[in-house]
């Protein structure tokens, strides 16, 4: 073999070399399904959903949604507080595997990450005090004080509404609409509803849904991208929870006999598709 020969024989396993790890690059180094563990990334501030106990330990809707999947994968799980601004940063620098975190699924979200799912379909509503009189629909409300969480776009699709104005008062996040709704500083909240649904049970009542429906909100797993496999996976798992009766008992677990909070109609959704 000459010494040219040789020079392109090497040339031509580099590029070989190249174009293999390119395309593991393109499907992802390592799979979820690849681990016995995974690290879930969760809300700790949202009662019914993701909350963080005294004693460290997470509870609510999207953690048992969590365990249920990975169990049905064979994985054991350990979670990591997801507050709003951590959930796409978690996943992205490796620091989580998924994220069930009130993660609605949206085309600008699928530039940074994947989804699995969705696993749970929900509307945006607005909360009042149950006594609030001749509140039946949104429009009962227009022109009254609503809380406007800083970072939250749930004001801008409730001026959406045709006809619909309101008095915008801000606040840092649920808690403070709370404190605020309770000490009548302002009439309304509008958020998701199971989120609203969430800070009623913890209230022990008093408050009460207009059941607004305000816009569908597709809430999916998050994954990295590039993990098909693994998310097709979680979507075989999805499917099983609901197949089984699973979604129906947590969903009635977490967020049953909300005023307002209309739970009828629990079907699987329609998935994004993996890519």
């Amino acid at each position: 073999m000459t010494r040219l020969g040789g020079v392109a024989r090497a040339l031509a396993a580099v590029v070989l070399a190249a174009g293999l790890a390119g395309a593991c690059g393109e499907r992802g180094q390592e799979s979820l399904l690849d681990k016995s563990t995974l690290v879930v990334g969760v809300r700790p501030d949202l009662p019914g959903l993701g909350q963080r106990l005294r004693d460290g330990r997470f509870e609510g809707f999207d953690v048992d949604v969590a365990r249920y999947v990975a169990d049905r994968l064979g994985k054991k799980v350990a979670f990591v507080q997801a507050l709003a601004a951590d959930r796409i940063p978690l996943l992205t620098s490796g620091r989580a595997d998924m994220v069930l975190a009130t993660l609605s699924v949206t085309p600008e979200r699928k530039t940074e990450i994947a989804f699995a799912g969705p696993y749970y379909v929900s509307y945006q509503d607005v909360l009042v005090p149950s006594d609030a009189r001749g509140v039946d629909e949104v429009r009962d409300l227009k022109g009254r004080r609503f809380c406007s969480v800083e970072g939250a776009n749930t004001a801008a699709r409730l001026l959406a509404i045709h006809g619909m104005t309101a008095d915008l008062v801000p606040a840092r996040d649920y808690d403070e609409c709370m404190t605020k709704i309770k000490a009548d500083e302002i009439d309304a909240i509008t958020t998701n509803d199971v989120i609203l649904a969430g800070l009623i049970r913890r209230e022990g009542g008093g408050f009460r849904l207009v059941n607004a429906r305000i816009g569908e909100q597709n809430t999916g797993i998050g994954l990295r991208r590039n993990d098909p496999d693994g998310c097709e996976a979680l979507n075989r798992a999805i499917t099983q929870m609901y197949q089984d009766g699973t979604a129906v008992k947590l969903v009635t677990k977490w967020f049953g006999g909300t005023p307002g909070l209309d739970l009828s109609i629990i079907e699987i959704p329609q998935f994004e598709g993996c890519d």
